[in-house]
């Protein structure tokens, strides 16, 4: 939705709101601009802010004295989970509660590897789950400390792989052959041959 339908939808509701005594437009406006110079104090009061850290760190302050309950709120449960992920480890991330260093964060993720197989020996299917679950997080904040999208970064990969998948049954096909008659090492072969093709055309 573009600003200017976003604006009419807003007005039109705020009339249809005014004519059953609801509310009305002047409260709308009235509401938005106290919310903006509420949640703004470094722009229209006397907070000093050095960083755009510190404004972050307000933004969320302000928000939890308006009554919300938790810092996690706010962050839809119907999101992708490893966007949700990202988006509450950015959350935590603005009062402080975060890694200071990437390293650290890589250290975290090789700590979870080395739980997810203690996990595979012990044949519990639910502390697998968790364990996979733990390392998947730990590889979201990895990639936060990168400023790497995960969700982008994961849906790049899932095409790259569709993508050349399709180009080894194309292959086959050229040859009169079918994927289910075909061996692991024949698929291999086309599928590095697939790699070597698009890096060519990348340079």
């Amino acid at each position: 939705m573009e600003l200017g339908d976003l604006l009419l939808h807003v007005v039109l509701h705020s009339i249809i709101a005014e004519e059953e005594r609801a509310f009305t437009v002047a409260d709308v406006m009235t509401e938005s601009s106290q919310k903006l110079i509420r949640r703004h104090p470094h722009v229209f009061g006397d907070t000093k802010v050095s960083s755009s850290g510190d404004v972050k760190l307000n933004w969320e302050k302000i928000k939890l004295s308006e009554g919300r309950k938790s810092l996690m709120e706010g962050v839809p449960r119907k999101l992708p989970s490893l966007l949700r992920s990202h988006r509450l480890q950015e959350k935590a991330s603005k009062v402080g509660f975060d890694w200071k260093r990437k390293e650290d964060v890589w250290k975290k993720v090789k700590e979870e590897i080395a739980e997810l197989h203690e996990a595979e020996k012990k044949r519990s299917h639910k502390e697998l789950e968790e364990e996979f679950g733990d390392l998947l997080f730990a590889l979201v904040n990895y990639a936060r400390f990168l400023k790497v999208n995960p969700e982008s970064a994961l849906h790049r990969s899932t095409r790259k792989f569709a993508r050349r998948f399709q180009q080894i049954e194309e292959q086959l096909r050229k040859r009169g052959r079918k994927l289910e008659h075909s061996s692991l090492e024949e698929m291999d072969a086309l599928w590095n041959e697939g790699k070597r093709r698009e890096k060519k055309r990348s340079r």
